[in-house]
């Protein structure tokens, strides 16, 4: 072996150590990042979740108009053998707050339904004072022959209702969807 083949041995095997030394480093350096970017966003405040929970929590809607009263009825009609009709009657709700009405969907079809609720409002000029968070009518709903569900509707009244609108009827009609006609075709089709 010459002194030249000898000096590149020492030189690769030079090389590896460092690179090697290198490979940990960087490996030991991803571990220390999640540490340190928690204690650089504890001392800085931000992306601080821990913190913002607890505000959370603390936190109340100011925009809630406790000086009104506004009664909300809750009326459901259903087409077919399909039962439907709200948990509830009506709520007293103040304006700003948001609330949770359940209704119940039966299907006493002796097959699978697929249907969808349509919303309206009376009187009319609420619409568009009435927020819906959640609601079953977003999407259509399958049952099974028999089966029954409870579905909640996630609200809130605007405080910018008129202040002589006092009652709010909210209305769900469910139509089905898939009726057996529908299922055919149309008529004069094959």
């Amino acid at each position: 072996m010459s002194t030249h083949e000898a000096g590149d041995r020492a030189l690769n095997r030079s090389m590896l150590i460092k690179l090697v030394v290198v490979a940990i480093l960087m490996f030991g350096f991803g571990f220390a990042l999640v540490p340190m970017y928690r204690a650089i966003c504890e001392v800085t405040g931000i992306n601080n979740l821990v913190q913002r929970d607890a505000t959370e929590r603390e936190a109340r809607n100011t925009q809630v108009d406790m000086s009104r009263t506004v009664s909300v009825e809750f009326d459901a009609n259903a087409r077919g053998l399909l039962g439907f009709r709200p948990e509830q009657s009506s709520l007293d709700v103040h304006p700003g707050e948001v609330m949770t009405v359940m209704y119940e969907l039966s299907n006493h079809e002796g097959r699978a339904v697929t249907a969808q609720a349509i919303p309206s409002y009376a009187p009319k000029q609420a619409t568009e004072y009435f927020r819906k968070i959640e609601c079953f009518c977003f999407t259509q709903q399958t049952l099974k022959a028999g089966e029954a569900r409870r579905m909640p509707v996630v609200f809130v009244i605007d405080p910018k209702l008129p202040k002589d609108v006092k009652t709010i009827t909210l209305s769900y009609t469910f139509f089905e969807l898939n009726t057996p006609a529908a299922a055919q075709g149309a008529p004069g089709r094959t």
